[in-house]
């Protein structure tokens, strides 16, 4: 099944529109205001990034962070600064000493709360993990903000079948499950200022993956087709609402040989090829 800029087409046709052509490959900036990590910018306009991204790193997945850092910045008519959390660069710089529990699938499974921390504590920033495909403009993300939150994200309820996944990482079931893995900080809120490098080291993966330093009604959310998840969330064939605007590919991407063939696999690949044409042509 394909999908178009704005969704997925039930005929499996495709269409891809870059918002944003001119999109520098690999450009580092220096950013005074996201904690010392570089960022890459897709320059639109010269304008103050928008929203500050954070994507969760994995060595396992380095070209998965490509892709769906290339997919942001590719469609993105607003300024956005994209930056990878690396678990090697926050240990080195004395803000992450948490050792590495069994049941963690990524090296970004804790890491990932120290966005708000990592952003300042100002403004809004977005953590979502390496292994989605975005297909919309991230602006459209951007005006469902609602600075009455502390956070937003797409409350699924997911409880998955399977028993491993990606490259044979153990599954997990928890409540909330997902909800983590694409969330809006609106770091400057009171309540995320708990999330502190000494907070994420310490506090349990229950504490944390639930959101429980924030009250219900302080969590906002999202329409599901921003973390739209591949094996679980469906496209309705004549409903736009249900067309995917980033895509989760949460058991596992088409990176690893034993997904290769998923759902949505097609599109993941036409952009990685891109990607990498558009590395190759930087390079000439």
């Amino acid at each position: 099944m394909s999908a178009t800029e704005s969704g997925a087409r039930p005929n499996g046709t495709e269409e891809v529109k870059a918002s944003n052509p001119s999109v520098e490959i690999g450009a580092n900036l220096s950013n005074g205001n996201n904690n010392g990590f570089d960022a890459t910018d897709n320059g639109a306009n010269n304008k103050p990034p928008k929203l500050k991204i954070f994507v969760g790193y994995d060595p396992r997945e380095d070209l998965a962070y490509e892709v769906c850092r290339y997919s942001i910045l590719k469609r993105a008519s607003v300024a956005v600064e994209v930056a990878p959390i690396k678990q090697c660069e926050l240990r080195q710089r004395g803000v992450y000493w948490r050792e590495r529990g069994k049941l963690e699938s990524t090296e970004f499974s804790f890491s990932r709360f120290l966005t708000p921390y990592l952003a300042n504590y100002e403004g809004w920033a977005m953590f979502v993990d390496c292994d989605f495909l975005y297909l919309s403009d991230i602006n459209e993300l951007c005006e469902v903000i609602d600075d009455k939150y502390a956070v937003m994200c797409v409350q699924h309820d997911y409880t998955p079948k399977e028993k491993t996944k990606m490259d044979g990482a153990v599954q997990t079931v928890y409540p909330r499950k997902n909800w983590s893995s694409m969330v809006l900080y609106n770091c400057g809120h009171p309540k995320n200022k708990v999330l502190t490098p000494e907070v994420v080291n310490s506090e349990s993966g229950a504490f944390l993956h639930r959101f429980q330093w924030l009250d219900d009604e302080e969590i906002g959310e999202v329409p599901f087709v921003w973390n739209f998840l591949v094996g679980h969330n469906k496209v309705v064939e004549g409903d736009p609402g249900t067309f995917p605007k980033a895509i989760h590919y949460t058991l596992g991407g088409p990176w690893f040989e034993a997904w290769k063939d998923c759902e949505f696999g097609d599109l993941w690949v036409k952009e990685m090829e891109e990607y990498k044409k558009a590395v190759e042509k930087k390079g000439e």
